[in-house]
């Protein structure tokens, strides 16, 4: 079952200021999709990161952006300079036209139907589901935060669109993958699965805490709602009271007290296998 190219229908998440571009490279490779986190990146980063990946891969791959007022000067130049194979972006929303003109396939990034529905009418080529299960940040951009928490099965059966969908959140597995097919989707995004992979060279003491600890969605770190372990930092700052600076500046405010470890909800059943492993152990199971 191909998805934009790939061999099988799977995407390593973009996760912003863990994984190095190389990753996407090799999940590419692989024959699945990888994703370059551009985010954090400036301009110049994000055009060395692009065409280290283009050097390393023939297979396709994506760049994921925030949206508005979070997107770094620059940065939708450079991909439309350099044009990925793949576009996506969280938090909002982008203007696809420009980029489909460019020959770039754009996913957008949505936590209810409504917000589906506004990101087809935007004319993009795919819709990320992302369910309450996923780690890092949500991607809500309409609605109360409350209304965004919505089970990836439930968030799957609730969307009415008539492009792909791509499912995340909580899948670690080919069973995940297999059951989120099954839902109707047309393909699955893993991040947490990838983290515990070699060539994201996340942090053991990240991976740890994953391990052994409950996860939580809060705005404490950050000042979005972002899910992540719940470690003694994070619970103090959600203990703390006032509220949370807007984002990004709680986290530039409480950054020196120490890093929080985001992933999702099924962490301790994630593999520590190479990435391409990964890829092919997540085919089978799945019977791509």
């Amino acid at each position: 079952m191909s998805l934009f190219g790939a061999r099988y229908p799977i995407i390593q998440a973009p996760m912003a200021n863990v994984q190095p571009p190389s990753l996407a490279a090799v999940v590419a490779n692989a024959g699945a999709i990888g994703s370059i986190a551009g985010a954090a990146l400036s301009a110049d980063e994000l055009r060395d990161a692009i065409r280290l990946v283009r050097a390393s891969t023939d297979g396709p791959f994506g760049v994921n952006l925030f949206a508005a007022p979070y997107l770094r000067a620059g940065q939708l130049e450079v991909v439309l300079e350099e044009r990925p194979p793949i576009f996506s972006f969280t938090f909002g929303i982008v203007d696809p036209a420009p980029l489909q003109e460019a020959g770039i396939s754009v996913l957008g990034t949505a936590t209810t139907a409504e917000e589906a529905a506004v990101l087809e009418q935007t004319g993009v080529d795919a819709v990320v589901a992302q369910g309450l299960e996923a780690g890092g940040h949500r991607g809500t951009f309409l609605g109360s935060f409350e209304e965004s928490l919505v089970p990836l099965d439930e968030l799957l059966r609730s969307l009415h669109v008539s492009v792909p969908v791509l499912a995340a959140g909580g899948i670690v597995d080919g069973e995940g993958i297999r059951r989120a097919l099954d839902l109707g989707a047309a393909g699955a995004q893993l991040g947490t699965a990838f983290l515990f992979t070699p060539e994201c060279g996340t942090a053991p003491e990240h991976l740890a805490a994953l391990r052994t600890l409950d996860t939580v969605v809060t705005p404490a770190y950050t000042g979005r709602h972002m899910r992540a372990a719940r470690t003694p930092l994070l619970e103090e700052l959600m203990a703390a009271g006032p509220p949370p600076l807007p984002y990004p500046e709680q986290r530039a405010a409480v950054a020196d007290r120490g890093p929080v470890f985001m992933g999702g909800t099924s962490a301790r059943r994630a593999r520590e296998l190479p990435a391409a492993e990964l890829v092919e152990t997540l085919a089978a199971e799945a019977a791509l």
